[in-house]
């Protein structure tokens, strides 16, 4: 699957960047991202995909491997923002926020914002595709509806 990237920004300006851990731990996520690529970590141990972890929760090894996975998904949980919880979201209200699980890695699952019209119909379970929202320092993955 092509990434598909986007140069509109789903929100308003004067939102806070994401900052990669202090401790280096998500930096290949976010370097994945600008790729337009997710990837997470593989245990090499036993084989369980994860977030970014120091250590398998399954089998407590410290070895893990990076590995893209498909940037396709389920709606798995949804919200319509009502509330602008900081001040560059102010006017930007409402917007989508969805919780999605991605179709080939084993339950793993990303938070970011369905494109599209906010008032739109959501359904659980709808598939979707990432979206990379290129920025200056990072890129986000946000989501919208598969056709």
């Amino acid at each position: 699957m092509t990434a598909v990237r986007t140069a509109d920004f789903y929100l308003p300006s004067g939102m806070p960047a994401p900052v990669p851990s202090v401790d280096g731990l998500d930096a290949q996520f976010w370097a994945g991202t600008r790729r337009g690529k997710l990837l997470f970590q593989r245990c090499d141990s036993c084989g369980t995909l994860r977030a970014p972890e120091w250590i398998c929760h399954r089998c407590h090894s410290f070895d893990a491997t990076w590995c893209p996975v498909t940037p396709r998904g389920a709606i798995y949980a949804w919200e319509r923002v009502w509330h602008p919880v900081m001040p560059a979201l102010i006017g930007a209200c409402p917007y989508l926020a969805v919780v999605v699980e991605l179709v080939d890695a084993e339950g793993l699952r990303l938070v970011g914002n369905l494109l599209g019209d906010p008032m739109q119909e959501v359904r659980i379970g709808a598939c979707v595709d990432a979206v990379f929202e290129d920025h200056d320092e990072y890129t986000l993955v946000q989501w919208r509806v598969a056709e």
